[in-house]
């Protein structure tokens, strides 16, 4: 307060707010041009009449006098301050309205403006009016076009939303039978309707929805109700925002506060209030709806208030309209309902406004339930810079930026290659794998479900039942992979989980020319203080970054005995030995621990949990990369906590949804394209040009570099002769955009055989779709 009195003694005053407002928030970010005209300029009430009602209570304690005494002071502060803003600057004199805002940038008022009586700006104009500061015509001008709702005459207002109606009603009076209190009621009334209608709880307001930006941050904007607004397309969304329902409570209190308990039930409430809303659109997996779950104090504030003047019968409009500046210009409230009026017809849903079916908008999952397929099928997790390639078999790569992480190599045949986790039935002495690679074990029930945020396998063999839940935290260069066992069975089991993967840290093509060479510039740790091996490649030039590694299994329940490691693949496997039987698995017990320059780096960490009849246990097994040792130990130990798994996958979940809107990608059509991403990386025969053409073939790879093609990555020919293909290639643009976007290369390759013309219209709209594809 003493910073914005400062500022307003100023000769400047509305530049200097401006400016100073900005400063505050965030720097002059381009999204702050607007200055709203829903401030707290009204409320206040006047101070003499709140200091009697703080004497009455104070008694005769000299604590609470001293109290008195500030809060007189801070009221008086805030009275000047109130007093001493002038909006003038945003008042249009020729359309007698207010600009919604001032753009400090251009020194300019925006071009759209106030004019709907039904507007959170109201009361703004209302003090505007009652200072003096814009003629009483103003208020006139404000548009009173009405709307039958709910049986009730309302005012339209623009969004259809509780904000707009009932902000101002927190401290202004409503008189009976005036055109806003008809209003109130007819608007709350709607938005009940508007709820049974949609089988959900009531309250549509402007709040944050379930999507976020690249920082995570929720987004916001206004929803309504379709036939309270003149703007279209509200119909699409259904958002429940609670604090409009707090708001509702001044008019319709039983109801609101019989919505906030459904509300409540459905996980709305938390430790600090209520959260901003419940989105219906834009659902999480297998329920309704998601919880958005950010707070915003003003919102709490607004339902606070509202929650007040419904317990004391309007505590804060009688505060309000003991103000001799506010009483001169009470008559405007009074203002009854037209005889005439203008009604506007209640909008109906049109087909593009229709509310999105929510399968539409949720993961669509592709299912396998035999490993024995004639070629592996794929899902690639994660986004730059760290990628995983996973089989519905369990091999598949891990790779950051250009870098493999783990060896892989694309042979469909064995699909034999990659990280895995061998499971070890102690007691009965049974070994297979937490998939079906590398062991290959028969199960008594197998299925792989491949997402677009996650991979997930499920197995039974005998009493014991495996999920493996595979997921890519892009943020932390990280890949968490969640082994979650169940005993069936009447007997406690003890159960070893070993993990295995083979170190590279270069780039994929260096590792298939010489593994070996490339191997001897590996250095492996262990540290047992956060459970978790190290690796770096030792630079072999002064121009190669430097890599650093780790393997991390975290803490938790049920763990038996100290978790061992393993760096040496020799020691692992074992003389003529495959990662299908090695030696480590023989015989359960602890790893050798061998570390160092071993010549053949891997990594492989060993736990063992108990589990007693119907009992489950997760283990999280952690890969992660970073180009400093400090950073890599930050990771190592953050992810060595037992929540840190369910934490990725969360996160995992919200990642893809903020990713696919990004990209105007829908789950379904991500489905299709990595589907196809499996077809490319193990050349699908019904794809392929036929043999006798290939037989034919008398060219070389760098024939493909004249035309741009460098022919390392998989080709993937587009023919295409007439416009009727381009919806087609567009989504092939869009798919190679998210293929490289997941760290796939593929070249795609544009082969347009219509006739040569002068104008070359299909040649130019190819361009275009693929210009409009592009990160560009």
């Amino acid at each position: 307060l003493q910073r914005a009195r400062h500022l307003l003694d100023g000769s400047e005053l509305a530049t200097e707010w401006i400016d100073w407002s900005l400063r505050l928030i965030a720097g002059n970010a381009p999204w702050l041009e607007r200055l709203e005209l829903s401030s707290p300029v009204g409320r206040r009430g006047e101070p003499a009449t709140r200091s009697e009602s703080w004497r009455r209570h104070a008694g005769r304690s000299p604590t609470a006098a001293d109290l008195v005494r500030r809060l007189e002071g801070l009221a008086g502060r805030a009275s000047e301050l109130a007093h001493a803003m002038d909006f003038r600057f945003l008042y249009d004199e020729s359309r007698a309205l207010f600009s919604i805002g001032y753009q400090p940038t251009s020194h300019a008022l925006d071009g759209s403006y106030y004019d709907l009586l039904a507007s959170e700006a109201r009361l703004a104009s209302f003090i505007a009016v009652a200072k003096n500061e814009v003629p009483v015509e103003h208020w006139f001008r404000l548009g009173r076009t009405l709307t039958r709702a709910a049986g009730e005459t309302a005012l339209v207002s623009w969004s259809g939303s509780m904000f707009e109606y009932l902000m101002p009603a927190l401290v202004m009076q409503s008189f009976p039978f005036t055109v806003l209190d008809r209003t109130y009621d007819g608007a709350v009334r709607r938005q009940i309707a508007y709820g049974a209608e949609r089988g959900v709880p009531w309250g549509v307001s402007e709040s944050a929805y379930n999507l976020r930006d690249a920082h995570q941050t929720y987004q916001y904007r206004a929803f309504g109700v379709p036939d309270l607004a003149l703007k279209r397309g509200l119909g699409r969304d259904l958002v429940i925002a609670p604090y409009a329902a707090a708001l509702a409570s001044m008019i319709d209190a039983p109801r609101a506060l019989a919505n906030l308990a459904v509300l409540e039930q459905k996980g709305a409430l938390g430790p600090y209030g209520f959260r901003d809303a419940l989105d219906y659109t834009r659902p999480l997996p297998g329920r309704r709806y998601a919880v958005v779950g950010n707070y915003m104090a003003h919102h709490i504030g607004m339902g606070l208030v509202a929650l007040t003047n419904a317990l004391t019968a309007g505590t804060w409009p009688r505060r309000f309209h003991a103000d001799a500046l506010v009483r001169s210009a009470e008559l405007l409230l009074h203002e009854r309902v037209p005889r005439r009026l203008v009604l506007q017809e209640p909008q109906t849903a049109r087909a593009e406004e229709a509310l999105p079916d929510p399968e539409l908008e949720r993961p669509v999952v592709r299912e396998v339930e035999e490993p024995g397929t004639a070629q592996p099928r794929v899902a690639l997790l994660g986004h730059m810079p760290y990628t995983v390639m996973v089989s519905h078999c369990g091999s598949g790569y891990s790779r950051h930026e250009d870098l493999a992480i783990t060896r892989w190599r694309a042979d469909g045949t064995s699909d034999s290659t990659g990280q895995f986790c061998y499971v070890r039935d102690v007691s009965a002495g049974r070994v297979w794998s937490a998939a079906h690679q590398p062991v290959c074990a028969p199960a008594d029930r197998y299925r792989a479900l491949l997402a677009t945020d996650r991979v997930t396998f499920d197995r039974s063999d005998g009493d014991i039942e495996t999920r493996t839940e595979i997921a890519v935290v892009p943020a932390d260069s990280a890949e968490v992979r969640r082994v979650t066992l169940t005993n069936n069975g009447s007997v406690p089991r003890e159960i070893e989980l070993t993990s295995y993967g083979e170190i590279v840290l270069a780039p994929p093509d260096a590792d298939r020319a010489h593994p070996a060479f490339g191997s001897l510039f590996v250095e492996t740790e262990w540290h047992e203080w956060c459970t978790a091996v190290t690796a770096t490649r030792r630079p072999r030039s002064a121009t190669e970054r430097a890599v650093w590694c780790a393997h991390v299994v975290d803490s938790g329940r049920h763990r038996v005995g100290s978790v061992t490691c393993e760096t040496d693949r020799s020691r692992f496997l074992g003389r003529g030995r495959s990662t299908r039987q090695p030696v480590a698995l023989d015989r359960a017990g602890p790893l050798s621990g061998t570390t160092g320059a071993v010549l053949d780096p891997i990594f492989s960490l060993r736990t063992r949990v108990r589990l007693g009849p119907g009992q489950s246990a997760s283990v999280g097994f952690t890969t992660l990369v970073s180009a400093t040792r400090e950073r890599v130990f930050e990771l190592a130990d953050r992810y060595h906590d037992s929540y840190a798994a369910h934490r990725a996958l969360d996160l995992a979940w919200t990642s893809t949804q903020v990713e696919l809107r990004e990209l105007g990608i829908s789950p379904a059509e991500s489905a299709v394209f990595q589907e196809l991403a499996g077809s490319l990386f193990f050349a699908e025969p019904s794809l392929c040009a036929p043999r006798e053409e290939l037989v034919r073939n008398r060219g070389a790879q760098p024939l493909l570099w004249a035309v741009g093609v460098s022919g390392d990555w998989p080709i993937l020919l587009a023919t295409i002769d007439s416009v009727d293909g381009l919806p087609t290639l567009s989504r092939l643009f869009a798919a190679h955009r998210y293929w490289r976007r997941r760290g796939m290369m593929v070249d795609l390759v544009v082969l347009n055989t219509h006739p040569p013309s002068y104008l070359q219209d299909l040649q130019e709209k190819i361009t275009a779709a693929m210009f409009a594809s592009s990160d560009s």
